[in-house]
């Protein structure tokens, strides 16, 4: 089935539509001729949420209507595929294709380990946080009954509760009460992940951290890259051993604070020149390159250029990052020539020659 690359509706006015603030971040990442495939790595967004949003943009107008798939198509997605949900109204409308979400490039499973449990989606935890219903509850207890509670007494309180009132004091904004939360033997998951969510005081955050089972929670370290209280010095010593992906998504989330996503990109950077070889590719081929823009002035060790260059290119905006990219070794330039892709778009192969580390003879050829 063709591959769809969903493109914004120029005679659409995006003024005039009602979209959510999800909704517009999605269509500000959307160029035209990204790959459908290539929105979740790119957007940090799971493919099913990522299917709903493009079939609600697709209903309001805000992306041109798809081509119908060819009758000769199969009919049958891949296992790694899903289908843009369809508006039920009456009037007739095209299918949206299957979006096919395994990056063309990826590497096989043989050359990128697999991810750790604590890289796995976000939406891998959604189900085991609390209801917005509980929360609201945990708060108002809060607010209404051990908020005006002297703080020694609400620490006192906090060694011995159970819940609703130990959840309720997880809101509580003193780290004495925090870390006398932590110190509660009932305390598990649930409060830990309200606590990295909902204190502001790097102190406390300082207290969970030591924790180190709180600490490896996906949970924990979700909310917590999301609070704009977390210290730099935190962040580094969390992340500085996860994966470049991980670190890249990080870097790039929109509900990130800036200065979190500052240090993702400082530590994207140490990882990167020192990281694995299997890493550096997974996280140029699964951004098709754009990770490249922060990585400027960065070389890559041999390994790395050899993996890069056992590959076949299928991509051009992966081509045109990678042309783009000072440091990319000559043998890696001197391949992407050599791909079907460049020979059957000269201004691709243009941008090649131009590279600082393209061959000789393919500058004089292009020149």
């Amino acid at each position: 089935m063709t591959e769809w690359m969903p493109k914004p509706n120029p005679s659409v006015d995006l003024r005039t539509l009602a979209l959510s603030p999800e909704e517009g971040f999605v269509l500000s990442r959307l160029d035209g001729a990204t790959p459908a495939r290539n929105l979740p790595a790119l957007t940090g967004l799971p493919p099913e949420r990522l299917r709903t949003i493009l079939s609600r943009l697709v209903a309001q107008g805000a992306l041109l209507p798809t081509p119908s798939a060819s009758p000769a198509a199969p009919v049958a997605a891949a296992p790694m595929a899903f289908e843009p949900q369809r508006r039920t109204a009456p009037e007739p409308e095209a299918d949206l294709p299957v979006l096919d979400l395994t990056p063309l490039d990826a590497a096989p499973a043989a050359d990128l380990p697999p991810q750790d449990a604590a890289s796995a989606p976000d939406a891998a935890t959604d189900a085991e946080d609390e209801p917005e219903v509980a929360l609201g509850n945990y708060r108002q207890l809060f607010e209404l009954r051990l908020h005006p509670l002297p703080e020694d007494q609400r620490i006192a309180h906090a060694h011995a509760a159970e819940d609703p009132v130990l959840s309720a004091l997880c809101f509580d904004p003193v780290p004495a009460v925090i870390k006398a939360v932590l110190e509660n033997a009932r305390t598990g998951l649930p409060h830990a992940r309200l606590v990295a969510r909902y204190h502001r005081n790097p102190v406390g955050l300082e207290a969970l951290c030591a924790r180190a089972a709180f600490a490896a929670d996906t949970g924990v370290r979700r909310w917590l890259v999301r609070n704009p209280q977390l210290p730099a010095s935190l962040f580094r010593r969390l992340w500085s051993a996860r994966r470049l992906m991980e670190l890249h998504k990080v870097g790039n989330d929109r509900d990130v604070p800036e200065s979190t996503r500052r240090a993702a990109r400082e530590v994207l950077r140490q990882r990167f020149a020192s990281g694995p070889a299997e890493e550096k590719v997974e996280l140029i081929l699964n951004t098709e390159g754009r990770a490249l823009a922060a990585l400027i002035g960065l070389p890559v060790d041999g390994k790395t250029a050899s993996l890069l260059c056992g590959r076949t290119y299928r991509s051009p905006m992966l081509i045109q990052n990678i042309a783009r990219w000072s440091a990319a070794p000559p043998a890696l330039i001197a391949h992407l020539l050599k791909q079907e892709a460049v020979r059957r778009q000269p201004p691709l192969r243009m941008l090649l020659t131009r590279h600082p580390n393209a061959p000789a003879d393919a500058k004089r050829g292009g020149a």
